[in-house]
């Protein structure tokens, strides 16, 4: 039986009430996140014109048994 697929998310804010986000900056943003595995797979503007983005990416083993286990190295 295969292993099941686990994800892991990612929400971040950019801009807010006072200072809005360049579409130049956020789109450097995102390049970086997707270069680190992310994917998007939500974008909304708030009422106080934040953009809140939500990303997912496999969850490496690695990663998976860190969190189970806050002790575990290499």
């Amino acid at each position: 039986m295969d292993e099941q697929l686990l994800w892991e998310y990612r929400v971040q804010n950019f801009g807010n009430v006072w200072k809005s986000y360049k579409p130049e900056d956020m789109n450097a943003e995102l390049n970086k996140w997707g270069e680190q595995g992310w994917e998007v797979v939500s974008a909304a503007v708030t009422p106080s014109s934040t953009i809140t983005v939500i990303a997912k990416r496999p969850l490496s083993d690695f990663e998976r048994r860190r969190r189970s286990r806050p002790d575990y190295s290499l």
